[in-house]
């Protein structure tokens, strides 16, 4: 493998610069920028993750209320879905393979061109179909003629066994999902609603052929601008590339050499975050253990030296915070987690930590603002790892 050199760093960043430049970045320092809403939040991260766990709510929808406090979940849905009621109807985003199962902005259709071509290349998804292209016709013909539909409408999505013993039409429909001959751009009751890609896509964007280079710099400078300063591992896992296709464009991305206090690594920052120190005001809240702040946990360690894993599909006995463990954020820092649920009008901090006595506020601070979004009137605390700290979030929460 042929050696990469980079380009030597003009610009040194101490640990905290890189750190408030990441949040920045992110939309956790300064005035969130509320007349944009939750689109505004989806362009600037450039993707938001799925997931199927719903403990205070679903993760993309907590992804904006991180950033911009209580907005309504039902805008919040509205914001991201775009029903077809018309030839006219443009989609604000469409769900595709990024860092996994993402929300993307349209206007990225273009550019995932060349995984849909990959995936294309790979054949057939999983093999499993006897007749793989009878059973594509069949859905687009259906799709053609009767409009966006769910699996279940188009005929099952499951055969009856166990939850990924999908149907032969579910298998043909996710395949030219992967492929990009269908498109979701709306959900219902959680279903993905499939469409038409050169129905649901407006024209310019489904037919803005990029080649692979061009279609991977504008990730890799995209994922710059969502983190502020990143190493090219960062790079790589925030649309999940290769390493040797950010090396590939990282000269000609736009992105500045960088030198960062403790990180040993070589790194990138995006012109505008280096343009202007960051200043604001922090946010404080709980954090979906897959908000892009946090996902890629070699990076959450590097810049907040703090560990974090997700523990849903842990066995309950070996757990050490809990099913869904939120991140505390305050003052720009990660200073304890909760493991929520509901319980009736009562949000239950299952189990808490907290990095000493000066997150004990925040922390009641979060809970008290993520109660009231979803419609709790109280908050109790369950368990905590430290009695002295128990207490005094307890007497906190009045």
């Amino acid at each position: 493998m042929t050696a990469v050199t980079y380009a030597k760093p003009v610009t040194a960043l101490s640990a905290d610069d890189a750190r408030r430049m990441a949040l920045r970045a992110q939309g956790f320092l300064g005035a969130p920028d509320r007349r944009a809403g939750v689109r505004g939040v989806l362009r600037r991260l450039g993707a938001v993750q799925l997931d199927t766990i719903s403990v205070l709510a679903r993760s993309h929808e907590l992804v904006p209320y991180a950033r911009l406090g209580a907005v309504g979940r039902q805008a919040v849905e509205s914001a991201y879905w775009t029903p077809r009621t018309g030839s006219g109807t443009v989609p604000h985003s469409f769900e595709y393979w990024s860092h996994a199962a993402c929300i993307l902005p349209v206007e990225e259709w273009p550019h995932f061109a060349f995984r849909r071509r990959a995936r294309r290349a790979r054949g057939y998804r999983w093999h499993l179909m006897e007749d793989s292209a009878r059973s594509c016709a069949a859905v687009l013909d259906r799709l053609k003629t009767d409009g966006p539909l769910t699996a279940s409408e188009l005929g099952g999505a499951k055969n009856g066994g166990v939850w990924w013993d999908w149907s032969e039409t579910k298998i043909a429909v996710e395949w030219l999902l992967d492929t990009g001959e269908v498109v979701c751009t709306e959900r219902r009751g959680w279903k993905r609603v499939y469409d038409l890609a050169e129905r649901a896509i407006p024209d310019p964007l489904l037919h803005d052929d990029l080649d692979d280079t061009e279609c991977i710099r504008r990730l890799v400078a995209q994922a710059g601008a969502a983190m502020g300063v990143a190493t090219r591992a960062d790079l790589a896992d925030y649309h999940r590339l290769k390493a040797e296709q950010v090396d590939a464009v990282i000269g000609d991305s736009g992105l500045v050499p960088v030198e960062v206090e403790g990180w040993g690594k070589p790194a990138w920052a995006d012109p505008e975050a280096l343009a202007s120190p960051p200043r604001g005001r922090h946010r404080t809240t709980l954090l979906s253990p897959f908000d892009s702040l946090i996902w890629d946990r070699p990076r959450t360690e590097r810049i907040f030296g703090f560990t974090h894993r997700l523990e849903a599909y842990v066995p309950r006995p070996k757990r050490i915070h809990g099913y869904f463990a939120m991140p505390l954020l305050a003052g720009g820092q990660l200073v304890g987690r909760v493991d929520p649920a509901r319980e009736g009008g009562t949000l239950v901090a299952r189990q808490v930590s907290m990095r000493g006595p000066k997150a004990v506020t925040p922390m009641a601070q979060a809970l008290r603002e993520a109660a009231a979004w979803v419609n709790c009137d109280s908050v109790r605390v369950e368990r905590c790892d430290d009695r002295e700290l128990a207490d005094a979030l307890t007497a906190e929460l009045g």
